[in-house]
Order: C-alpha cells, then structure tokens, then sequence
C-alpha cells in the first residue's frame, strides 16, 4: 500500500468520524420535542414506565361520598380559619377579575360583567383586566367602563405569547387538526381555540398584567351568577390556605387528551419531588369510567371546569406548576390533540397542591351552557337547586357530571 493511499484512508477516516461527532452532538442539544408525536403514541413505555407504582391508582381508604347532595340542603357560606372579610371591612388583597375576550363578545361580557358586579364586586371593588390577541374597540372599552366603578385594563396579548411555538409543525397540527374534526372533536380543527388553551394553561400568568396580583377571579361571556356573595372570596382563599376553587366538575372527552397523563408521568418520573404527598391524583385517576382511562393513559378525564375559578397565581407561577407546563409546551398536545387549560389547570393542582387546597365553591350558583351549579339557600334566585343542566338535556348530559367522583375521593370539602 503506497503512502499516497495511507494517507487518503486515514484523511477518509478522520472524516467519518468528524461527521459522527457532529451528528451525535447534534442530538444530545436536541429538545425533547424532536421527537414526534407519532413516535410518542407508539412508545408503549410511556405508559408503563419502571418505578411508577407511585403514579398508579389505588382504592381510596374510605369513600368520602356525602349521604345526601351537598346542593340540596341548605347551603351557606363557607366555614373559615379567620373571620369571613366583608365589604365594609378595609383589607383587601393582590386580586383582580380576569377575561379572555373578543371585541364580538362585548354583549355577552358585560352581562357576565353585570352579574359579577351585582352579586359580589360592587360591594368590594377590584380591579378588571381584560385579555385579547387583537386590539380592543373603543366601542368595547367605554362600554365594559360603563358597568363598573373598579378600575379596568384592556391588556393586548403579544404574538409571541399566543401564536404557536417554534417547535410546533403546523402541517401536521393542522392535519391532526382535521382529524380530530372528524372524529367529532369540538373546535378540533379550530386553530384559534388551540392557542387559546395553551394560552390559558400556561402563559396568561406570565403577563405583565398579572404581575402585581397574587389572586384571579376568571370571567366569561355568557355566563350567569344566581347568588349573592356577601364576603371576599380572595380573602377566604388567602386566609384558609388554598390555592384553586371550582364550581363544576366533569368528564373530558378522551380523544383530547390521549397523552396529557402518559406526559405527566414522563414528567414526574423525571421530577418526583414536586408530587405534593397529600395530592387528589386518585380524583384524577378514578376508574368510574374505564374506557376513558384507556383512551386517555390512565387519566379519567374528570376535570374542574375553567370557565370559572378563582385561583392562586403564586401557584401557577412556582416551579411544579411553570416546570410542568414547560414540559408539556415541548410534547405539542395543544396543537397535535386539543388539551383544554380545565384538564390542565386540573391536573396541575391535583398533582401539586394538597388536596386540602383545592375549593368547591358551592355556594356560588353559576351557569356556563350547558351546566350549572344551584346551591339551596337563601342568597340565590332563578336556579333550581340541585340542577346541573337544562331538562331537554337532561338524558345524556347527566353522566358528565364528575362532581361524585370529587365527593367520593375529597369529600364535601
């Protein structure tokens, strides 16, 4: 063998193996989001992962199931470490009353807005920020200005906090998109209502608006409110140590959230230490419907429905909660399937916060089509106690109530 040739092999081998360093430096800087969803579905692995008994469901020790509906008996307000702070006391907190909302919603906000303010705001006074993508009218802002006395922001929201990230591949967002449509996936195929999800998953807490605030009240148009609420609901949050309340419970449909759980648990695999030990994942993860829990990894899909809550910032904002969401962000579910913020905000302060923590807000009558929530009492009119949907829905909407399974695992809390 000439030394020319030597040479040449040798200059050949140092170039091979020059391109395999590129190549595996190349993939160890990769994002876990390189790899695709297509790949993920068919990693059985995912879903049963070594170690994760601790990510399993187990029988409840005791079935905490009330003897009579909550709602049916005289419901008053609810019992407090400290003293309930009334509207003529002079503390206040970090609060305000939040909205995502379009300038063609402006007639069914400000009925919402009218009821908020009637039942509860305008005997204490915070503050209204309103979100959108596009600009506000003048129109929609001297017309919300005219229902209230509080201060109100109209807040825009950046396009880079609401477009979808980089790493999403729209073609294949838009074909999953289609397939979800046709499959009958509501907003499935609406590119819109994806982004709003993401947004109210993870990233409204983020805005600069929210910065001086430890406490929301989330509002939505078409929303109705039968009760009057004669304390401050941030207060009571604050001064009892918990960080989400809710009125409504219910079951997701599972084509939407196939992989939110198998994601968690990759998550929490990985991150063990931010599973709070007194959690509600047995709520999370209850077999009352198995088929569900199949088609969605084990998750049962019951979820408190986001439409309405009143809910801790610094929860959202601490590490658990902002780390998780950043885990979910790269997987793509918001825009590969249709993870909703009520599954989401849901698992987050399942898995997160103490049980304890979380607040059934059951005294606040409250109707978001199709569902309600109609306490008994005194405080309430034009809600038919006990009621959770309209009768000529009656039939097959009633098995989407998941608040027994809440009752059964957290109790009438």
């Amino acid at each position: 063998m000439t030394p020319l040739i030597v040479r040449r092999l040798f200059l050949l081998l140092v170039t091979a193996s020059l391109g395999l360093l590129v190549f595996l430096i190349y993939f160890s800087l990769q994002d876990d989001w390189t790899r695709t969803h297509a790949d993920f579905l068919k990693e059985e692995s995912i879903y049963k992962q070594p170690n994760d008994a601790f990510l399993q469901y187990t029988e409840p020790k005791e079935d905490l199931t009330p003897k009579n509906n909550p709602l049916l008996e005289e419901v008053d307000e609810p019992v407090s470490a400290k003293p309930l702070v009334r509207a003529t006391d002079t503390r206040r907190t970090k609060a305000a009353l939040i909205s995502l909302v379009r300038n063609k919603e402006l007639d069914g906000i400000v009925d919402a807005m009218v009821q908020v303010e009637d039942t509860f705001n305008h005997k204490f006074g915070y503050p209204w920020i309103f979100f959108n993508d596009e600009e506000f009218t003048d129109e929609f802002k001297e017309k919300v200005r005219e229902q209230t006395d509080s201060e109100v922001k109209f807040e825009l929201i950046e396009k880079k906090d609401w477009d979808a990230p980089r790493w999403i591949d729209k073609d294949k967002a838009k074909k999953a998109g289609k397939k979800l449509e046709d499959a009958g996936v509501r907003y499935g195929a609406m590119d819109s209502y994806h982004k709003m999800c993401r947004w109210n998953s993870g990233m409204f807490y983020k805005h600069k608006a929210m910065d001086d605030y430890d406490w929301y009240w989330r509002v939505e148009p078409d929303t109705q409110y039968y009760c009057d609420i004669d304390y401050d609901v941030f207060a009571y949050m604050e001064d009892n140590d918990k960080v989400y309340g809710f009125t409504i419970a219910l079951f997701d449909n599972p084509k939407t959230v196939a992989t939110l759980w198998p994601e968690t648990k990759s998550f929490l695999m990985k991150n063990k230490e931010y599973l709070h030990k007194d959690n509600a994942m047995q709520f999370l993860l209850n077999p009352s419907r198995p088929d569900w829990n199949a088609q969605a990894g084990g998750y049962s899909t019951c979820h408190f429905w986001s439409n309405f809550e009143i809910a801790s910032l610094k929860f959202f904002r601490g590490d658990a909660y902002a780390q998780w969401f950043e885990h979910l962000d790269k997987q793509g579910g918001f825009f590969y399937e249709r993870w909703g913020d009520a599954p989401v905000h849901s698992v987050g302060a399942g898995l997160f916060a103490n049980q304890s923590q979380i607040h059934w807000f059951k005294d606040i009558g409250y109707y978001h089509f199709p569902y309600f929530n109609c306490p008994k009492s005194k405080k309430c009119h034009g809600c038919k106690p006990g009621r959770f949907t309209t009768d000529d829905l009656k039939d097959s909407l009633m098995p989407e109530n998941c608040l027994p399974q809440y009752l059964k695992y957290m109790g009438d809390r």
